[in-house]
């Protein structure tokens, strides 16, 4: 019984493993002899680019507003609640809860320093009191020695002039003494109202101090402003604020609420292809979370200084593409693929990349259904097709990919067109060496950055676009330029893919 088990289950596998067989050597087969057309019309050149949604306008929600008070030291706040993001809020719905315990700390500390202020405020009005009232019993006091003084003086007018003289002194006496006081009394008002207005003044200070930060902590909840999606706020490094992060009295933004009317796709585009796009150029969009949807947009801004994102060599620049349309289901932070338009050619020949061979002399190539080779003069191309200027016309047949026996292909047409790619080649080098000349002369000091500044700006421009087009012929030879002849060469290297698949050229 075991026996015929056994029997049957390698039986059957045996006949899984030939189905298996069979059907590998037909899709290769069918692959091998695969044909395109060459196809005429308007030939679109773009810049592919991912980007992520974002809301052409939004409202911050806050947390505590640290410039209202300059008597309370700024530091940075952690988040220890946070709703989830995505969460439809309406306006006065709670949003967040933040650290308290250092301002908690502060506000204990200075409620401390409000009642020592008090008490010192109480205890300097009961001891100017005591000091005023001693000063007046004194003065009060003096004034009846004087009185005293004038009634000796009086009844010494009959004595004889020493006894009368005397008096006189004693009189004279009592008056400035009565004079002193009444000045040193004066003075003690003064400086008891100077005291009593400073320590008022710190008392006034410190109950600012105290209702500020009281102020300060009502913020530490913070509710929604507005109505809509709260969506977590990034910080300078690009990380998403949530619960633990933290936020500064600079940057106070917890969460956004975002409007979704106008959306827009922020992306980077690398320095090689910068100057290739421009403003008000058309962009079709598409999202990687609904990819049977496709939006149609134009590019808003280009950023004019380059950046080094993380975890990457080569400068990017920031271009921002505005949707035309509007949709519900669009959600900020979801990834698209942006595929920029920046330029146009109209009713020109062209034909599948995967089409076009190299020999060991990197002369362009492609097989002809009709058993030949044809020599090709390429032009400008996309990541899906190139531009043939030379060699091919609408509607031939040719094979998408490397035929099953390149061998046979014998016969080769268009030779009289390698004189004109090698003269393409020529001028390419010479227009690549000039531009790398200027560019090593260009700066302040050297002679290519006087000839920069003295361009006009249609001539700036036309440099540009040169070193932009000849990088990207440089890419497009490295990526065919040493394919062996009779294999495959693979597909788009540019967008970093493996071999293109046919059915996306039918």
């Amino acid at each position: 019984m075991k026996k015929a088990t056994i029997i049957t289950l390698v039986v059957a596998a045996l006949a899984i493993l030939v189905l298996v067989v069979i059907n590998r050597t037909g899709s290769k087969k069918d692959l091998e002899n695969l044909y395109v057309e060459a196809r005429r019309g308007q030939f679109d050149i773009v810049v592919t680019t991912t980007g992520e949604l974002q809301a052409e306008n939004s409202t911050d929600i806050r947390g505590p507003e640290f410039t209202q008070s300059r008597n309370i030291r700024a530091m940075e706040i952690k988040i220890t609640d946070l709703v989830p993001e995505g969460t439809e809020v309406s306006e006065g719905d709670y949003i967040a809860t933040l650290d308290r315990t250092s301002f908690d700390n502060s506000l204990k500390d200075e409620l401390e320093n409000l009642i020592t202020f008090e008490t010192n405020l109480e205890v300097k009005m009961l001891d100017t009191a005591v000091t005023l009232s001693n000063l007046r019993d004194q003065i009060k006091n003096l004034r009846f020695s004087v009185e005293e003084a004038q009634i000796t003086l009086q009844e010494s007018k009959y004595e004889p002039p020493t006894t009368i003289r005397q008096a006189e002194i004693a009189l004279d006496k009592a008056q400035r003494s009565l004079e002193q006081a009444q000045r040193g009394y004066h003075l003690k008002v003064e400086q008891a109202r100077s005291d009593m207005r400073t320590i008022k003044n710190r008392l006034a200070e410190q109950n600012t101090r105290v209702r500020d930060l009281q102020k300060l902590l009502e913020q530490f909840v913070i509710y929604a402003p507005s109505e809509g999606m709260v969506i977590y706020k990034r910080d300078r490094m690009g990380a998403k604020r949530k619960v633990g992060s933290s936020i500064s009295p600079w940057d106070n933004v917890v969460a956004t609420l975002p409007d979704m009317s106008t959306m827009i796709s922020k992306t980077y585009v690398n320095e090689i292809d910068v100057s290739k796009v421009k403003t008000n150029q058309e962009v079709e969009i598409m999202v990687d979370a609904f990819p049977e949807k496709k939006y149609s947009g134009v590019v808003l801004s280009v950023a004019n200084i380059g950046e080094q994102l993380p975890n990457a060599d080569a400068k990017v620049f920031e271009v921002i593409v505005k949707l035309n349309e509007s949709d519900p289901i669009l959600r900020p932070s979801m990834t698209t693929g942006n595929k920029i338009v920046t330029k146009t050619i109209d009713d020109v020949t062209y034909i599948p990349l995967e089409s076009v061979q190299t020999g060991p002399d990197s002369i362009p190539f492609v097989y002809l259904k009709n058993g030949s080779k044809q020599i090709v003069v390429l032009g400008e191309s996309n990541e899906n097709n190139v531009v043939v200027e030379q060699g091919i016309e609408p509607g031939v047949q040719l094979y998408l990919n490397t035929p099953k026996k390149p061998e046979e292909f014998t016969r080769l047409l268009g030779e009289n067109l390698v004189s004109v790619i090698k003269e393409k080649e020529r001028i390419r080098k010479e227009e690549e060496r000039k531009a790398s000349e200027q560019t090593e002369r260009r700066g302040p000091g050297g002679r290519g950055g006087g000839m920069m500044m003295n361009m006009t700006p249609e001539m700036r421009q036309q440099f540009q676009n040169m070193q932009g087009d000849t990088a990207a012929m440089r890419r497009f030879r490295e990526t065919r330029g040493n394919t062996p002849q009779g294999q495959q060469r693979p597909g788009n290297q540019q967008g970093g893919e493996g071999p293109r698949q046919p059915q996306r050229n039918q």
